[in-house]
């Protein structure tokens, strides 16, 4: 693959007065601090075109994909800036000051779109090259960078490279289709778009979060102790728990249809509360810790994330900018639990309980609950986690040349998952998987074995 730079771009806000914003300054909450320690996130979102020459996409498409980005960074301004720590206060602050911009860089490349848009094993690597570098320091992190590369005749990728402490998926999620939604009025209707649709409408007020017992301060000791270990700088921003691509990973999109979830639920019709979301999750990783094999004895962990924004007393607005999420995690279990016949129950049962005793979590617990979970690390010898949800409306962001043809989540890191919707079906899923690829093929014929017994 030969990805040429054509660009490199700084797009601001759109001015929306006469006199130029102020700086913004908004602290990090204990629910953004604990994702200092991760790398960004990066999804990598195709479209084909049936007019994608490079003289129509370099003065038609890539103008107003410019434009309306610019015009709805207006809602979204903390995208433009920076986390800073501050010597003299006590946690991060996003900082924005004027004339900061989104870097959005432009290239091309040779590869096969069709390929790379699919849904079998690809070199993450190749996804890796269609998302941007994000600027990182032990003093400075960059909030958000796009890149948009043209594969010439076939369609063009956006790659959207965040960092996690400012925003989580949904958020993500939310400014994605907020861009389509200005862009596909600039090519449909040649108009500006004045305001944003209230569900598109970004709620930027963190003093909503209310930390009354110290949380800040425990997150701020609990991520001061892991950088201090690993980097000897308490202070310092670079991120500690990296997943770098490895040459022979491979990112593969397993699908369920909606009668595949139906079949699966009527496994574990006796349980209560089985979402597709618990499902798709529960089946993926009993084939995951099938596919390791090994001892079963060994130890084995997982863990995902629930929004709080609707649990919150008084209930966050549902348009929220930043991370509102609540880690609920199984931890250093027997991998023979997940492997026998009864593994999809077990875990459905595990995962079941786990969703159902959200609503009754105390958010004063969620230091304890990241400590447990980062505490596993060295201790499991197989630890899941799952980005992303079949909630998002992933497929949902059309800039005027139609909804995308495929998306995926390429910083799940090896033996991640992530989940979305599908594309063309109501009620299934798509779930993306990172592995190596031998290890890949296994993961694979269980589970198709596994829906067609």
């Amino acid at each position: 693959m030969i990805l040429h730079i054509i660009e490199l771009a700084r797009v601001t806000p759109a001015p929306d007065s006469p006199e130029p914003a102020n700086s913004l300054s908004i602290p990090l909450t204990f629910l953004d601090l604990p994702w200092l320690v991760f790398d960004p996130l990066k999804r990598v979102t195709f479209y084909q075109l049936n007019e994608s020459t490079r003289d129509h996409f370099y003065s038609f498409i890539l103008p107003k994909l410019k434009l309306s980005l610019s015009l709805v960074l207006r809602s979204y301004l903390p995208l433009t800036g920076r986390i800073i720590w501050n010597p003299n206060e006590p946690k991060p602050t996003i900082l924005v000051t004027h004339n900061d911009a989104v870097s959005v860089t432009v290239a091309e490349s040779d590869a096969d779109f069709y390929f790379l848009s699919g849904y079998e094993q690809r070199p993450v690597s190749e996804l890796h090259n269609l998302t941007p570098k994000l600027p990182v320091s032990d003093d400075s992190l960059t909030a958000y960078a796009l890149q948009i590369t043209l594969f010439p005749n076939n369609g063009f990728s956006i790659g959207v490279t965040a960092n996690h402490a400012v925003l989580d998926g949904k958020t993500l999620s939310m400014f994605f289709k907020a861009w389509a939604h200005v862009c596909k009025q600039l090519h449909e209707d040649n108009k500006v778009v004045s305001s944003l649709p209230e569900t598109l409408t970004p709620s930027l007020d963190r003093s909503l979060i209310k930390d009354q017992t110290g949380l800040d301060q425990q997150m701020i000791e609990m991520v001061r102790s892991m950088k201090k270990d690993k980097t000897n700088e308490s202070r310092s921003l670079t991120p500690i728990l990296s997943k770098e691509p490895e040459h022979d990973v491979v990112l593969a999109t397993l699908l369920l249809s909606r009668d595949d979830v139906e079949k699966l639920r009527e496994r574990v019709k006796s349980l209560l509360h089985v979402s597709t979301f618990v499902i798709a999750y529960a089946y993926v990783w009993t084939c995951l810790v099938k596919a390791r094999g090994g001892n079963g004895e060994r130890l084995v962990s997982f863990l995902f994330v629930g929004d709080l924004r609707e649990r919150l007393d008084p209930p966050l607005p549902a348009t929220y900018f930043g991370n509102c999420l609540f880690p609920v995690g199984d931890y250093n279990r027997k991998a023979v639990e997940f492997e026998g016949r009864d593994g999809l129950v077990t875990a459905v049962e595990i995962m079941s309980g786990l969703v159902r005793g959200l609503s009754s979590r105390k958010v004063e617990t969620i230091a304890e609950e990241f400590k447990i979970g980062f505490d596993s690390l060295s201790v499991t010898s197989q630890f899941g986690s799952v980005a992303g949800s079949n909630r998002l409306g992933v497929y949902e962001s059309d800039f005027g040349w139609g909804r995308p043809v495929k998306t995926d989540v390429v910083s799940i890191g090896k033996e991640g998952i992530s989940m979305g919707e599908r594309r063309d079906e109501s009620g299934g899923v798509e779930i993306g998987v990172c592995l190596k690829k031998t290890d890949m093929d296994i993961v694979f014929t269980l589970f198709n074995n596994g829906l067609k017994n």
